[in-house]
């Protein structure tokens, strides 16, 4: 079969058995998350069809994936929002960091994967699911309600130390010497001011000269420069994935939304593609042998973080019952807990499984602990003294508001 023909089917069955993937994920009320891993460990090496002719098409198709989710996230925010929340909620993301981080770097260290292994597993136990938090939010319907700004602050938080982390990370991965690291540190932090500065003090000037009244311009333009930009910051040693970032950052108003609107069907054909091409590069008989450690990790981590979303909503005034709903909302992991550990497998390829089977777990335990653990602690803790009346009077008016 030519070698074109072959792409074309590979590629056609591929994307068609996403759509429907998406499609039952979305009946039952899940992340499509973890059926893209589960498809792309069923076509990848070891599994039931590898995929051949398609397979470099699908790492490009990747790469653009994680670029686009990056942009898209970035355009979610403006400057003025990223200031506040930095000055607001530092100390609820310092204990996001310490929690959160520490079980990752400690399960590398114990299992003899060395300190750079444990950088890059700390992330993947740090971060949460950006995506898969805000569909929970909507589905459960707690987008007004008082906890809800504290888990906004810890994710908002998350994503700015993105960019801060992935070139720490890559520079660690590159084998940079402490020298370049430090090098690396203060290229990404001077990158990361002046864009904010830029789109705090220009950010209408900016967004003026990417503006088109017709789509395909506007898509075509911030493609494009989302794309250069890209690969410019991952010349430097700073990362595509935070490049993507601040583009997003720097564009606001009606060009955010307008790039934002036509970048969301292109940005989820490619996230898919970038979940499925991670699971090609994941042999499943690797996934059983860490299978122990990854529950044990998603276990604690869980805890941990309902820890932090139980404090971060604690420090904003939110009653028992709402610190507790903040608490199992932040457990979801996805997207950038894969693309942190598909940036590490080359120095540490266990991290590949590892990271496979923890984001299964908790992509799908994720949205049960946003709906059952204020209900769960409700029920154990009953034979406590009850909230005050007023307290409670004043969460079911936010709750219902």
């Amino acid at each position: 079969m030519h070698n074109t023909t072959a792409l074309l089917i590979e590629l056609g069955a591929t994307i068609l058995a996403l759509g429907l993937l998406g499609r039952l994920a979305g009946r039952v009320g899940l992340s499509p998350i973890p059926l893209y891993l589960l498809a792309g460990l069923a076509f990848g090496r070891g599994g039931i069809l590898p995929l051949q002719a398609s397979e470099e098409f699908v790492a490009t198709g990747a790469e653009i994936g994680v670029v686009l989710l990056l942009l898209m996230l970035g355009l979610e925010y403006s400057a003025s929002d990223l200031v506040t929340n930095l000055k607001t909620q530092y100390p609820s993301g310092l204990v996001d960091l310490v929690l959160n981080a520490t079980p990752g770097a400690l399960a590398a260290l114990i299992l003899g994967w060395g300190p750079v292994a444990a950088v890059a597993l700390a992330g993947v136990t740090w971060i949460s699911s950006s995506g898969v938090i805000a569909k929970v939010l909507g589905d459960l319907r707690r987008l007004g309600n008082r906890e809800t700004p504290a888990v906004l602050g810890v994710l908002v938080l998350e994503d700015l130390a993105m960019a801060v982390y992935l070139p720490i990370l890559t520079a660690l991965l590159a084998g940079v010497s402490p020298a370049g690291g430090a090098l690396t540190l203060l290229v990404a932090l001077g990158t990361v001011g002046v864009v904010l500065y830029v789109a705090l003090r220009h950010g209408r000037l900016v967004s003026r000269a990417v503006s088109s009244e017709l789509p395909e311009m506007l898509l075509l333009v911030v493609l494009g420069l989302t794309l250069l930009v890209a690969g410019l910051a991952q010349e430097v040693q700073v990362s595509a994935a935070v490049g993507a970032f601040l583009v997003g950052i720097a564009l606001s108003g009606e060009v955010a939304e307008g790039a934002g609107n036509l970048l969301t069907p292109l940005r989820d054909l490619f996230a898919a593609v970038f979940f499925v091409f991670f699971g090609l590069s994941t042999d499943p008989a690797a996934i059983p042998p860490v299978l122990l450690p990854a529950l044990a990790l998603a276990v604690v981590t869980a805890l941990t973080k309902v820890a932090t979303g139980y404090w971060a909503a604690g420090r904003a005034g939110v009653s028992v019952k709402g610190r507790w709903r903040a608490g199992g909302t932040l457990v979801a992991r996805g997207e950038f807990s894969i693309v942190i550990a598909g940036l590490a497998v080359g120095v540490e390829p266990r991290i590949g499984p590892l990271a496979t089977a923890y984001v299964l777990i908790l992509v799908i335990l994720g949205p049960l602990a946003a709906r059952w653990t204020e209900p769960l602690a409700r029920r154990i803790g009953r034979r406590r003294a009850p909230e005050p009346r007023a307290a409670r009077d004043a969460e079911a008016a936010h709750a219902h508001g």
